[in-house]
């Protein structure tokens, strides 16, 4: 048995030691601008060991008491085996998650995980080779572990006092080797991070290690307080209702407020919400990207438009949690994931329902997925439309039905007589790997199935429906905002990519002047800026700014995997897990100046980092009449 857990320690170092220097060679020049190889292969041994402690930690101190015996030989095969092919899964799937994400497999692949049916069908229409090459790649590789570690003889045995020093040196080195540091903090992510470059801080760490300190760090997902430092409750509160202009909040639900419409209307607006997926500023024309946009170009002439407007994160539910609740990022998962905010958490269509509203999400995927059904419906919604509900949709792929589709029953909604009025949170899908949408809607430039031709097909699709909703009769009654959820692939050498968290903004219908906005803007900003358009007099908990007022605007936050990014007007603070801040002057779209650090701004960074956490667990982010006492 000896052999054989030598045999799996040697053969894990030369696996993940291959593996990522291959990466590294991959990724040659990012990593040649940050050291080379030396501090990816330095951090990458530290790391591995503490892995492959783990693994073989106990068979290899137990080895002395049971070595001789089969049945425990055999059981220690099974368990060297799983693991051995554990790890070359994971390293397998690691470049195309690289490619797609710009980091190691972590928290999201374990997301994924729950969505097998949606996740395998767009990695078979998308990467159908690369899929192929992994499992031929996953199967030598198991194999080549069954050969080694298939043969194992009995120990030979050796004298008790042997036995008792082995076993005590081995454990020591399994200590060692597990707790990585002699240091007061454990080996974790950080410390092997070594440079401004989020993705190649990843390349030391294993993938193994990167999903397993995911699912880890899942127990302590609501606590930001652990990650980024603390500050006395009053005073982030404080900090954070001045920031939002509100004077006095609840003692149960500190930032709520009154908030007065800029305009006052006999009935108010109905209000229409598209989130468009993955439509980074970098695909549009009038926001200095790639001219992939026509018709988005071409609406924004007539519209209130927010050239400087910034996601809040680089999923889907992080976007969904803005714009639909106003509730800002943290390091915790989003809130549309989250137990706690099932039910009594607030959102626009909670707001809205005390003023006669009715409210409805429709998507052409499948609701249940990232929790967006329950989530909606638990929160004041009461109708989810998605592609169930459907009817003879013209292109269905891997995500669910086509743009065209979800717009077509957009139109169909509205256009439904109601004596009450009415927000729609509309959720778009095309633009997303495996890149598929109908044939014969545009003339694709080069390979039909990439970003940049769903992307002409997404506005396309935005443009026949404006087209037609100009024409309509719930025009003059109704304020659209069309808004990305986040940039597609946001990736960088910099700690936070700012210039991947620009997305379009744009506000248009009823009567809405058109302008051009330089302001710098959050995506929580909209719902509470709809709210004073559409002549609306409400009480809630939002801590976005009104918009329509002048002296609003001027700051965006941004969560980046553990990192959390402050910015006001031309200054970036960043928080780090376990690090102090650190401060920027940026230029768009990626200049990153170093300055000294304004301990005000950083306190006022990390206020707003570890609000929403609080809110959440004090069940404090929702309306008087919802309010649970806990």
């Amino acid at each position: 048995m000896r052999d054989l857990t030598f045999a799996f320690i040697v053969s894990s170092f030369i696996l993940l030691t291959l593996s990522r220097s291959l990466l590294t060679l991959w990724q040659w020049q990012r990593a040649k601008l940050a050291g080379g190889f030396w501090p990816i292969l330095r951090g990458g041994v530290r790391i591995d060991a503490n892995i492959i402690a783990i693994i073989a930690g106990i068979p290899l101190m137990a080895s002395p008491w049971i070595g001789d015996s089969i049945i425990a030989i055999h059981v220690v095969q099974g368990w060297f085996i799983f693991a051995w092919a554990l790890l070359v899964l994971l390293e397998v799937s690691t470049p195309q998650f690289i490619d797609e994400y710009d980091t190691r497999p972590n928290r999201l692949y374990v997301d994924y995980l729950k969505h097998p049916r949606e996740v395998f069908g767009m990695l078979w229409k998308g990467y159908k080779a690369t899929l192929l090459g992994g499992v031929l790649a996953l199967v030598v590789m198991v194999g080549i572990g069954w050969a080694v570690f298939d043969d194992a003889l009995p120990d030979n045995p050796l004298p008790w006092w042997n036995d008792a020093l082995f076993t005590l040196a081995s454990a020591a080195v399994v200590f060692l080797a597990i707790r990585g540091t002699l240091k007061h903090r454990p080996i974790n992510p950080s410390t092997v991070a070594y440079c401004g470059d989020s993705m190649l801080n990843t390349l030391p760490l294993n993938s193994l290690y990167s999903v397993a300190y995911a699912i880890y760090g899942m127990k302590n997902e609501r606590s930001a307080t652990k990650v980024y430092g603390h500050l006395p409750e009053d005073e982030m509160n404080d900090i954070v209702r001045a920031c939002a202009g509100i004077k006095t909040g609840a003692q149960d639900i500190p930032t709520l407020h009154q908030q007065q419409p800029s305009s006052v209307r006999a009935r108010p607006l109905n209000v229409v919400i598209i989130v468009e997926e993955s439509l980074g500023a970098q695909y549009v024309g009038n926001l200095g990207g790639a001219n992939l946009t026509p018709c988005i170009d071409r609406l924004a002439q007539g519209a209130w438009n927010f050239t400087r407007a910034y996601a809040t994160g680089t999923r889907s539910v992080r976007g969904l949690e803005a714009l639909s609740a106003g509730f800002p990022p943290t390091i915790s998962d989003a809130a549309l994931r989250l137990s706690g905010a099932q039910s009594k958490f607030f959102t626009m269509a909670q707001l809205l329902k005390g003023h006669g509203y009715t409210s409805r999400f429709l998507y052409g995927g499948e609701a249940h997925f990232d929790n967006m059904k329950n989530f909606f419906l638990g929160n004041g919604f009461d109708k989810v439309y998605d592609l169930p509900s459907f009817t003879s949709p013209a292109f269905v792929g891997t995500w669910g039905a086509s743009d065209e589709d979800m717009f077509d029953h957009l139109h169909g909604l509205l256009s439904q007589p109601s004596d009450q009025p009415h927000f729609t949170l509309a959720f778009s899908v095309s633009n997303h790997s495996p890149w598929e949408y109908p044939d014969g809607r545009i003339p694709p430039d080069g390979d039909p199935r990439t970003v940049q031709n769903t992307v002409r097909y997404a506005d396309w699709a935005i443009g026949q429906f404006f087209d037609r909703a100009r024409q309509s009769d719930y025009w003059k009654n109704t304020v659209f905002l069309l808004v990305a959820d986040h940039d597609s692939r946001a990736s960088g050498a910099t700690r936070i990519p700012v210039r991947h968290f620009h997305i379009p903004a744009l506000i248009v219908g009823a009567d809405t002047p058109a302008r051009s906005d330089d302001r710098i803007v959050s995506q929580i900003d909209m719902p509470v800026t709809l709210l004073s358009l559409m002549g609306l007099q409400g009480e809630h908990p939002m801590i976005g700014h009104d918009l329509t007022q002048a002296d609003k605007g001027g700051r965006a936050m941004m969560q980046y995997k553990e990192n959390y990014g402050y910015l006001k007007n031309n200054q970036f603070v960043v928080l780090e897990p376990h690090r102090d801040a650190t401060q920027y002057r940026y230029t768009a779209p990626d200049i990153y100046d170093p300055v000294t650090v304004d301990p005000d701004l950083a306190r006022e960074a990390l206020a707003h980092v570890l609000w929403p956490n609080w809110v959440y667990n004090r069940r404090a982010y929702t309306l008087p009449a919802l309010r649970v006492v806990t």
